[in-house]
């Protein structure tokens, strides 16, 4: 963990699940599956009274809400991801009786609660639909030599919704000449130049981006040339399906 990661700051009761093997200094209990840090030292979730609390893992968002609308005591646990250097949710710890009775509400209106992400689903499929489409029509503004197919393809791979690609970026979506620009250079770098090969063989990323330059502008230069004749734009199609979320939050330790 980096010597500058904390646990993110929230109001309520913050639970971590360490990495590394932690014992509570009052109890001297451990290793700890949870732990909540007080005055910078570890304490087991009974010497921190919330021993009686169940855990909710993440993933259902409305019983989560609702089993932390009807806890009187909550707390949000969290785990340190060193890959992205950040928290990461993993769940509530809620009172036992709250979880049930959200529960029984999640119950009585899980239909409705149904219908209404078939609903929100197909409405976000719709925009996605029309977002690529004018993802295509900029890169053939701003690259008119490029073919019809590719920048189909371009427009679907940075523009697939929790992708955390520039396509989905504030930028992104807005459409901004520069974020379409970046979008069409990664694409020609991982297409049409040995970029993917050099960094499987051990060659460092700036020193791979440093050789295939010359390649990149070459392939961009020639989609510049308006003369060229890409052809009709196609009717737009669905964008591939997004991947797994990560949830919310900061990250643990």
């Amino acid at each position: 963990m980096a010597p500058s990661a904390r646990p993110p700051e929230r109001r309520g009761f913050l639970v971590i699940q360490p990495l590394k093997r932690r014992y509570c200094v009052a109890c001297r209990r451990g290793p700890l599956s949870m732990l909540v840090l007080e005055d910078a030292a570890p304490r087991c979730l009974g010497c921190a009274d919330l021993g009686h609390l169940v855990f909710l893992p993440r993933g259902d968002t409305a019983l989560t809400r609702r089993s932390r609308e009807e806890s009187t005591l909550s707390a949000v646990v969290v785990r340190f991801n060193r890959r992205r250097a950040r928290y990461e949710r993993q769940g509530v710890l809620v009172e036992e009786a709250a979880l049930t009775r959200a529960e029984g509400r999640c119950l009585a209106d899980a239909e409705a609660r149904r219908r209404r992400r078939v609903r929100d689903a197909r409405r976000r499929a719709a925009q996605d639909v029309r977002f690529a489409a004018a993802f295509v029509a900029e890169v053939r503004r701003l690259f008119p030599g490029c073919p019809v197919e590719r920048a189909g393809e371009i427009a679907a791979h940075a523009s697939v919704r929790g992708s955390g690609r520039v396509g989905r970026s504030a930028a992104g979506r807005a459409l901004s000449e520069g974020a379409v620009i970046s979008a069409v250079v990664a694409s020609v770098r991982h297409v049409d130049t040995p970029y993917d090969r050099l960094l499987m063989a051990g060659v460092p990323r700036q020193e791979a981006r440093r050789r295939i330059a010359a390649g990149v502008e070459a392939v961009l230069r020639q989609w510049r040339d308006r003369t060229a004749d890409p052809g009709p734009l196609p009717a737009p199609g669905p964008l591939p399906a997004p991947g797994p979320r990560t949830g919310v939050a900061a990250v643990d330790q």
